[in-house]
């Protein structure tokens, strides 16, 4: 019985983890059908129901939740064992899941990512773009990078960028039109571009600072967009104000395809880190990649978000 139902107790755990057949069948590399299939065979060998299922979404019944939170350590500690006995190689080789933002991704991860790749071709890297701050541990990620202030509490963190600033960008067609604002609480009259924040669902408040005094805008606008190129190009079209990260918008600065105001009220902060858990066993991978993040940053610190000023 436990031959049968091996296979298709993992196949559970992942459906329990994901609460998705569709994304379970992708991560198992089965079709939903046959995924489907073999739970219902679970299910009526162990003569218990595991699943809720509807016509959106499946859930673990009360039994289920009970046998994923009972088999979890032992799959982890298994898990464990097959990751060392995989580090013994001579080539280094595994997987890596991150998540990063789209700035991040674009701007800090990626470049260094290109190179490291092509040096260890055994090793399988996945990155998942999310603006969102996204749980680590919850996602089975191994790490995510964020801002500084954004980090997770009980994570070690690697700084790998500078400091970095916002900028506040219009076209010069926009500010003929418009006037330019001196302060933050004049944006209350401009057309701005809005971005709505994932993990909450509202829209960003643009955040400014001045001697001390913090302040944050809720800014109208015709546009709401997620999407960083395309808020760079809705600002160049001259269909309102973007506030976006300062390296994104140097070069059409200098072009003057965009104008750059409110510049005394964007102080520099902290840039990304590289985060993640302090008890979790990593892989020689991603030891590698860690290093090779650091390798390229060795002017920032390295420290415990625990023993740092971040919340």
């Amino acid at each position: 019985m436990l031959k049968d139902n091996f296979n298709d107790l993992l196949s559970f755990m992942v459906v329990a983890r994901e609460r998705s057949f569709t994304r379970a069948a992708a991560q198992l590399g089965v079709s939903q059908s046959a995924l489907s299939h073999a739970m219902r065979n679970l299910e009526a060998r162990l003569d218990v129901r595991l699943l809720t299922r509807t016509t959106r979404s499946v859930a673990p019944t009360e039994a289920g939740e009970q046998l994923f939170m009972r088999l979890s350590p032992h799959l982890l500690e298994i898990e464990q064992e097959l990751t060392a006995l995989r580090d013994m190689r001579d080539t280094p080789a595994g997987n890596i899941r991150i998540t990063a933002g789209e700035h991040a991704m674009s701007e800090v991860l990626w470049p260094i990512l290109k190179p490291f790749m092509a040096q260890y071709p055994d090793i399988n890297v996945e990155v998942t773009v999310d603006n969102g701050l996204t749980d680590i541990v919850d996602g089975r990620f191994d790490a995510g990078v964020r801002l500084g202030e954004q980090v997770a509490k009980d994570m070690i963190a690697v700084r790998i960028a500078p400091d970095m600033r916002m900028a506040v960008v219009g076209s010069p067609a926009y500010f003929a039109r418009y006037g330019e604002p001196h302060i933050p609480e004049q944006l209350a009259s401009h057309r701005c571009i809005n971005m709505r924040l994932p993990t909450r669902g509202g829209l960003y408040a643009w955040e400014f600072e001045q001697d001390g005094h913090e302040l944050r805008v809720r800014v109208e606008g015709q546009l709401t967009l997620n999407n960083l190129p395309q808020r760079l190009d809705a600002a160049e079209a001259g269909l309102g104000l973007a506030y976006v990260p300062e390296d994104t918008v140097q070069e059409a600065i200098r072009e003057g395809r965009l104008v750059r105001v409110l510049e005394d009220w964007c102080p520099a902060f902290e840039g990304y880190h590289l985060y993640y858990p302090s008890r979790r066993q990593h892989t020689t991978a991603f030891a590698l990649l860690v290093e090779a993040l650091r390798n390229t940053s060795v002017a920032y610190p390295a420290y415990n978000v625990t023993t740092s000023r971040l919340p």
